[in-house]
């Protein structure tokens, strides 16, 4: 069990110890809540506001609760225990379990940050999902590096995950790619050709043209314009499916799943609509099928089959979602741009009229990037063919520090992307600064090994030499990996990881500064040695939950 639930319990205890003494009464006293490890070394190691918690169960004062629990907590966990505040209880722990909790983390090994499986449903979490019809901007590279970020976290943190691309390519769009296609591929020719209306201008199209001519070379002139463009739609849709792949696995993105619209027609629609049409969720209206969506508080119905014959996104999606769910799925997680906030409705009222509960559905936003070149935002236009690609970002900065920086902030805040930062090779860019520790601790176990230090039995090691202060503080930063991994998948925030990893080597570079390792007693180089295991590890693993390289050498 560790730290922060043994306190808990201890606390817990200590609250039944005085209903029995009758110095609070009886009630339903909720487990503690809140255990956390306070921002100021002077408040302790840990803090609970228990007391302010139980308040209004046991109808006393949050300070005079804190005090009766106080006189019953009596452990050889805690050194010393202080209220502050409104009630606040203030826990400061023995060195013994200090010790203890570094030798168990060392036990662990590198496993140490991969949590118990907490038995839950399965989760699917799809994201990115960009139309394969140019290659990926800035925005959608936030997006996948958030989002993996996201799934490892999940995983590190027991929870049971599928990951998922849904493949755009039933729409207009596609049309429009091949009609766009079409005009470059005959302008190559000399003859008059036009982008349509709604097609793409980006250079990838011509670019794309080009690898036509170059490999068929006229061949496609001879063509009724019909059976180009399904020729045309086919090598553009595949050619642009394989970038967008290439692009995404090398910012260590993967999936486990890329699934085609294409694929929901006939059987899945089919599948999804006509009991709707049965029970009367979906209605026939001028030759259109609509969905009542009025009826669950929408502001208007909305149109599922066109008068046409032609089915809308909406549709898609309607089929889609049910389908995730009938592969096993027990909560949904897509990934969008903030630009679709007022579809998430929408498709909540479709889930529940197919008998889904739509609080199994949960959508999180993507607020826009601006990057930023000395100081100064950098313009960019995606259909003229001048945006940045993800491709260029990689490209210039690195695939680590395109990955930290996105995963360093909350997908719902809109977000400055300093370049110029993300590319300096010294410790003002956070990513190079914790790489650099972990580089600097490969270079220490070089330095051990050349010097014939004996180490690595951590269960026979004496640990209780370390007394520094900037020891005690790396191993009580380690023992929180595991509340803080808790807390960051329950929230849904990876950018804690990048701030945990930040910290972490920023106190591993102050004890470098500050002890010795190497040329001290021999015990103490062996105990230091066996700390700095332990923070590589844990560095190591916060890395790969961000999808971050740890580097041995810089």
């Amino acid at each position: 069990m560790e730290i922060r639930e043994k306190l808990k319990q201890i606390i817990e205890e200590a609250q039944k110890a005085a209903i029995a003494a009758g110095e609070l009464p009886e009630g339903e006293y909720a487990p503690v809540q809140r255990l956390e490890i306070p921002k100021e070394k002077k408040f302790g190691d840990y803090s609970t506001n228990a007391a302010m918690q139980w308040a209004r169960t046991a109808h006393r004062a949050p300070r005079m609760i804190a005090e009766v629990l106080v006189k019953h907590i009596e452990s050889d966990l805690v050194d010393h225990m202080e209220i502050a505040g409104a009630g606040f209880i203030n826990f400061y722990l023995t060195n013994d379990l200090v010790y203890s909790e570094l030798r168990q983390i060392l036990a662990a090994g590198k496993d140490y940050g991969n949590l118990p499986n907490k038995g839950n449903g399965l989760i699917n979490l799809e994201y990115v999902s960009a139309n394969p019809t140019g290659p990926l901007h800035i925005g959608h590279a936030r997006g996948a590096a958030w989002g993996s970020a996201l799934a490892n976290l999940y995983r590190a943190a027991g929870y049971n995950i599928t990951t998922e691309y849904y493949i755009n390519d039933a729409g207009n769009q596609i049309d429009h790619l091949a009609e766009s296609v079409n005009a470059r591929y005959l302008q190559l020719f000399g003859m008059d050709a036009e982008i349509p209306e709604d097609g793409y201008h980006g250079l990838d199209i011509v670019d794309t043209a080009k690898a036509i001519k170059e490999k068929d070379g006229r061949k496609y002139l001879d063509m009724d314009e019909k059976d180009r463009l399904a020729a045309f739609k086919v090598i553009a849709l595949k050619e642009k499916l394989n970038v967008i792949k290439k692009d995404l696995g090398d910012l260590r993105v993967t999936f486990d799943t890329w699934y085609s619209e294409k694929s929901l027609y006939p059987d899945k629609v089919h599948e999804a609509l006509e009991p709707m049409k049965k029970s009367g969720a979906l209605y026939e209206k001028d030759g259109a099928w609509w969905m009542a969506t009025t009826k669950e508080g929408d502001d208007k119905d909305r149109v599922v089959i066109r008068s046409n014959g032609v089915p809308t996104y909406f549709c898609s999606d309607i089929a889609y979602h049910k389908d995730k769910f009938k592969r096993g799925a027990k909560k949904l997680i897509d990934i969008w741009g903030a630009d679709h906030h007022g579809y998430i409705a929408r498709l909540k009222i479709a889930l529940k009229l197919q008998g889904f509960n739509p609080d199994d559905f949960q959508v999180l936003l993507l607020q826009m990037v601006t990057l930023l070149r000395d100081g100064v935002p950098v313009k960019m236009s995606k259909r003229t063919g001048t945006a940045i690609t993800m491709r260029e970002l990689m490209d210039e900065v690195g695939v680590d520090a395109t990955r930290y920086f996105f995963c360093s902030r909350t997908l719902d805040s809109q977000m400055e992307f300093d370049i110029d930062l993300a590319k300096k090779h010294s410790s003002d860019n956070p990513v190079y600064y914790i790489q650099y520790a972990n580089a600097r601790i490969h270079s220490l176990f070089s330095q051990a090994q050349e010097a014939k230090v004996v180490y690595g039995d951590w269960a026979h090691t004496d640990f209780t030499v370390l007394t520094d202060p900037s020891e005690m503080d790396l191993i009580k930063k380690l023992e929180a990996y595991h509340g803080m991994l808790e807390s960051a998948a329950r929230e849904q925030a990876p950018q804690r990881v990048t701030r945990y990893a930040f910290e972490l080597a920023t106190l591993f570079h102050h004890f470098y500064k500050k002890c010795r390792i190497l040329g001290v007693e021999e015990k103490l180089t062996v105990a230091r040695l066996g700390l700095i295991t332990a923070v590589q590890n844990v560095l190591v693993h916060a890395l790969g939950i961000l999808g971050v390289s740890a580097p041995e050498h810089m």
